[in-house]
């Protein structure tokens, strides 16, 4: 029996090797979240789970510069105040539509609303990185007042909202009580 082997294999590995290139840059590309239909986190693990990292996903939104850093922040302190157990989960967040209230507006009628709409997907790296959680979140905050329609943080405010809408969601409770250490009535 004889085997046959091209004389110059270059040319086939070639198209495969750019092939594998793409499909490498093509998934640094996608987003974190993955589709399926919204599931609740198992009763065990409402009470048992923290989470240990957060990565955010914007697409192509016409977000500043620092605010995926502003969200995960937000979030974080929420989150902190809600999954407090032992069992190490990781968020991923796609941000679907943000729209923050015009400060000319807010201005001129002390009135407006902050948007944001996101998918959470709750996963545990310790078996696979299997999706245990998914969470389509709409939520809205209202400016209130002209100097805080002017002065205040928009996206921070909105954040923060949206983090105490995932605890409420996923984990049964809101983090906090409205005050003046919130920037949210929530």
């Amino acid at each position: 029996m004889t085997s046959r082997t091209p004389a110059n294999p270059a040319p086939r590995a070639l198209p495969l090797m750019a092939l594998g290139i793409l499909a490498l840059g093509a998934s640094a590309c996608a987003p974190v979240v993955g589709n399926g239909a919204p599931s609740p986190l198992w009763p065990a693990l409402m009470e048992t789970a923290r989470i240990d990292t957060i990565t955010v996903s914007t697409g192509w939104l016409n977000v500043e510069d620092d605010f995926a850093d502003t969200f995960s922040d937000e979030v974080r302190e929420e989150l902190d105040t809600c999954a407090y157990g032992a069992y190490p989960l990781t968020l991923r967040v796609h941000v679907n539509a943000v729209q923050r209230a015009s400060r000319i507006g807010a201005l001129v009628s002390g009135q407006g609303a902050h948007t944001l709409s996101a998918t959470a997907e709750l996963v545990d790296p310790g078996h696979g990185d299997r999706v245990v959680g998914r969470y389509p979140i709409a939520v809205e905050t209202p400016v209130e007042g002209r100097v805080e329609g002017v002065l205040g943080d928009r996206q921070m405010k909105v954040s923060e909202q949206w983090g105490r809408a995932l605890c409420d969601q996923a984990f049964g409770r809101n983090p906090r009580r409205p005050g003046p250490h919130n920037a949210t009535r929530g």
